[in-house]
């Protein structure tokens, strides 16, 4: 079959299914046979990324599971908020195809039985003397690796005990190591909240990735509030 490949947004599947768009499993892409382009031709595939993003350090970080929370002030400033829907499933896709769809940390497929999907995570290095928030380096994660990660939000959702328990057996430590390691993290985090940060993407620019403005700093730090009372509440 002639295949025209198809840059399909999550929240618009339905949408792009409806209007004859089919979906290959193995390519993990949504695709347009030929004859039927003329009402999918809104979601044409752009060109791909190249596997390595320009600048893009893969060994950032290493492949340790770590609580990596970004710092309040720097909530809403993420890749998916900063890009477009389009590119957004460019760059999933090369993060994960190039892992071979499985976690980089704890090597776990998707298990949709347990509830355990691939997704990007963003990580970033903090660069004082500038106050610059510089992205390094995309990474598939497993859903529980991504949680551990994210240990903030996952306290905020009522998911700390799981965290908690996945970075214990993930990185075999003892339950005072573990403790200790959230401690230090959430430190940090707070030390780096007290500061308005500049946004560095140019690994995603230099590869050709047009950016949306983010929300100024003092409108992310109401939004960041107003929606972590609504998940908690």
């Amino acid at each position: 079959m002639d295949r025209i490949w198809l840059d399909v947004p999550f929240d618009e599947k339905d949408k792009a299914k409806a209007a004859g768009a089919k979906w290959d499993p193995a390519a993990k892409q949504w695709y347009a046979p030929q004859k039927g382009i003329r009402g999918l031709a809104v979601w044409k595939a752009l060109p791909p990324l190249p596997e390595v993003l320009p600048g893009e350090d893969r060994t950032f970080g290493g492949k340790a599971l770590f609580v990596d929370m970004v710092p309040q002030s720097c909530w809403f400033t993420n890749v998916r908020s900063c890009v477009e829907k389009r590119d957004w499933e460019r760059i999933r896709r090369i993060a994960m195809s190039r892992a071979g769809n499985v976690c980089e940390i704890c090597g776990t497929g998707t298990n949709a039985k347990n509830k355990i999907g691939m997704e990007v995570h963003e990580r970033w290095d903090y660069v004082l003397d500038t106050r610059t928030q510089v992205l390094k380096r995309l990474i598939c994660l497993c859903t529980s690796c991504h949680e551990a990660t994210h240990f903030g939000f996952a306290q905020i959702k009522g998911a700390e005990a799981e965290a908690i328990t996945h970075l214990r057996q993930v990185n075999g430590w003892s339950e005072k190591m573990t403790q200790s390691h959230i401690a230090d993290a959430t430190q940090l985090w707070r030390y780096r909240s007290m500061a308005t940060w500049n946004l560095d993407l140019s690994i995603l620019t230099d590869a050709g990735v047009t950016l949306r403005k983010p929300p100024d700093a003092a409108v992310r730090r109401d939004v960041a509030k107003r929606k972590t009372w609504e998940v908690r509440y």
